[in-house]
């Protein structure tokens, strides 16, 4: 299945990638929108926060309301289909307002003289990536494991939000990259949500996202997946926070194999710490549409989980192993939903940050439950040397 690139909102995100029939539901243009328009008249240059394949982010401020914005621009104005991914990404994150923990939503801006979408108004987040914070850590010791609780506890409360969302909001790319930190982890924003859908269209779903963060049963063709997608992503972030690498990584980015064997490469690297799943640990394993052709590659073996050997007691607690495994399980209907992980007992005695922003989301979700969406504003292990040789 050919897979499209696209290029991420957030500057060091790397590669995403989707099926081109993704757009074929993509949100109509903004000039046939019966809300206003923001201009980028609207707003003067403060600073270029970076520049990706996409276009460029600037930091800009509100001419009238003095108020600072990250606006991302397009390199190509006049690609539809680029204007149609992000004028999606703004629906997604307009959906997504009054949750604390996705950056806001600001509105387009169009270009004066044309009135053609030019432009992606977001929340200025005075923060970096966190795939950048950890590697500046990345001679560093490891992180305390209740800084990572909270933390945690934040992102799955964010993905949570989403997820319960009237239409059901799965992200599809959580990974560091996409994911914004401030000082000492205490703020936390995720962001690009320009490969998001709604559960409530139907399936079939298409591949989405970046493969070292891809849930398995996605890599294997599964067409009706659900929001598990995204805690199989966080338990790869989970993983990472407590050592700084990542956890799964047989896929090679800049390989020009074909993708088939890039696949056997990252699946191989999941069941190499996970186990090999079998009928009683995955019964829909073998009738996934890619798995018959998968077996007939992978080598024998990997047969029990090494998890726990590679995040040791010393390094992750009974409670928090027992949320990494949770959301680490290629089953997903044995996978912990968002929900479900902020239920375990890990959560039950957060530190005093935790406790402050678990108050406030309390509040806060209520607002968020009840209120109405208004329309859009406008202004691992190597693969053996005979396993790499047969696939």
């Amino acid at each position: 299945m050919a897979i499209l690139k696209r290029p991420a909102a957030v500057l060091d995100a790397g590669h995403g990638h989707a099926t081109a029939a993704q757009h074929r539901q993509s949100p109509s243009c903004c000039k046939r929108s019966r809300a206003s328009i923001g201009s980028t008249d609207d707003y003067e240059k403060v600073a270029c926060l970076g520049k990706g394949g996409f276009g460029v982010v600037h930091r800009m401020r509100h001419r009238v309301t003095k108020k600072n914005v990250a606006v991302k621009f397009l390199s190509s104005p006049d690609d539809t289909d680029v204007v149609k991914d992000l004028e999606q990404e703004a629906r997604f994150l307009e959906a997504c307002d009054g949750n604390p923990y996705v950056v806001g939503f600001e509105g387009l801006v169009c270009d004066p003289a044309t009135g053609d979408t030019v432009g992606l108004v977001m929340e200025y987040v005075e923060a970096s990536s966190l795939r950048s914070l950890l590697s500046d850590m990345r001679d560093d010791p490891p992180l305390p494991e209740s800084t990572v609780c909270d933390f945690m506890w934040k992102l799955l409360t964010g993905a949570d939000k989403m997820h319960e969302h009237d239409r059901h909001i799965v992200h599809r790319d959580i990974k560091p990259a996409n994911i914004l930190v401030g000082k000492n982890l205490e703020l936390l924003k995720i962001c690009d949500l320009g490969l998001a859908m709604f559960m409530a269209d139907w399936p079939p779903y298409n591949r989405a996202g970046t493969t070292s963060y891809m849930a398995p049963e996605m890599i294997l063709g599964k067409k009706d997946y659900d929001m598990l997608v995204d805690t199989w992503s966080i338990g790869c972030v989970f993983a990472e926070l407590l050592t700084g690498k990542t956890l799964f990584k047989g896929y090679l980015e800049d390989d020009d194999e074909d993708e088939t064997k890039n696949d056997i490469r990252q699946l191989w690297s999941i069941f190499c710490v996970l186990g090999m799943p079998d009928e009683r640990t995955w019964p829909e394993f073998k009738s996934l549409p890619l798995t018959a052709d998968v077996l007939k590659r992978l080598p024998a073996g990997c047969k029990h989980s090494r998890l726990r050997y590679l995040f040791p007691e010393d390094k992750l607690s009974e409670e928090g192993f027992q949320v990494l495994q949770g959301l680490l399980t290629c089953n997903p209907d044995e996978r912990l939903t968002a929900a479900d992980a902020l239920k375990h007992p890990w959560f039950d005695a957060p530190s005093s940050a935790a406790a402050a922003a678990a108050a406030a989301a309390k509040v806060d979700s209520l607002s968020f439950s009840k209120k109405k969406a208004p329309r859009i504003k406008f202004i691992p292990p190597a693969m053996p040397r005979n396993a790499a040789q047969r696939v």
